[in-house]
């Protein structure tokens, strides 16, 4: 008979934790949770007088602001976006690994948990979150962001999204998209058993979408850094990129975001260009 005392909920627990598949969806909800959780915060401390607040305005720049405690916020915030908008696109690649896992497992094989290959990526994106949290200081001690948090010269948000738009056609961008689309591939062609030896795959596997999405990431900038609805449509598009079997859709959104910084270059030089009057 089945056990119905009280190490049953223990049991059922751990076996749950053990299946490979289970535990790779159950981090990614947690952590991509987590990061919206308090990105949402922060906006709601927009108005109020809270330590968040310094989360959505460009401290650098202004006078006893580039403090180390206004730098750690906004590494933070940079960590947080890279939870919610990036790890969703890594949710193929990370649930193909527990695909294989789990087959490993049913066969009595050894495997790693998926735990190891996400904390591989997530190093990866925390790294970026740095170097994107020290970009954003270097612009606003240079007051280059405005107050929306993005930078205040449409001529320079044009050159991004034209940039971006370029980016999308090199062969750069195709290495490790394709690299992304095919994660099924790469760890036949690199399986390894040993929790390291994952940890290594996951870190392999962020250099591959750091490389596939830094272009876009940088697009926050231009459109204003906590800019929700920005959020979720690039992290939307480079989801999409990840899971299309061809460069069609990242040629396609290439065109249309060269197409958005053209227009803007060439907006900002009309409305700077001398008109005769009489």
């Amino acid at each position: 008979m089945a056990s119905t005392g009280p190490t049953a909920a223990p049991a059922a627990f751990v076996h749950a934790f053990a299946r490979p598949k289970l535990l790779a969806l159950g981090a990614i909800a947690v952590l991509v949770g987590a990061g919206w959780i308090y990105l949402g915060l922060a906006l709601a401390g927009q108005s109020g007088t809270t330590l968040l607040q310094a989360l959505c305005q460009p401290g650098f720049g202004t006078a006893g602001s580039s403090s180390v405690a206004q730098a750690a916020i906004v590494f933070a915030m940079w960590c947080a976006m890279a939870l919610a908008m990036m790890l969703p696109t890594a949710a193929p690649m990370i649930m193909t690994y527990a695909d294989i896992a789990a087959t490993a497992a049913e066969k009595g094989e050894p495997a790693a948990s998926p735990l190891a290959l996400t904390a591989g990526y997530i190093v990866v994106w925390l790294g970026a979150a740095l170097a994107l949290a020290a970009l954003q200081g270097l612009l606003g001690h240079f007051a280059v962001l405005n107050d929306a948090m993005s930078v205040a010269s449409p001529l320079f948000a044009g050159a991004l999204f034209l940039a971006a738009g370029l980016y999308q056609f090199s062969g750069l961008k195709r290495a490790c998209v394709t690299q992304c689309q095919h994660p099924f591939s790469f760890f036949f062609a690199n399986w390894t058993e040993t929790p390291r030896g994952v940890f290594r795959l996951g870190v392999q596997q962020g250099l591959y979408c750091l490389g596939c999405c830094w272009a876009m990431m940088l697009l926050m900038f231009a459109v204003g850094v906590m800019s929700v609805i920005w959020m979720t449509l690039l992290g939307t598009i480079m989801t999409v990129e990840k899971v299309s079997a061809t460069m069609r859709f990242s040629r396609a959104i290439g065109v249309v975001l060269a197409c958005i910084g053209l227009a803007v270059i060439a907006e900002s030089v009309m409305s700077h260009w001398p008109h005769k009057i009489g």
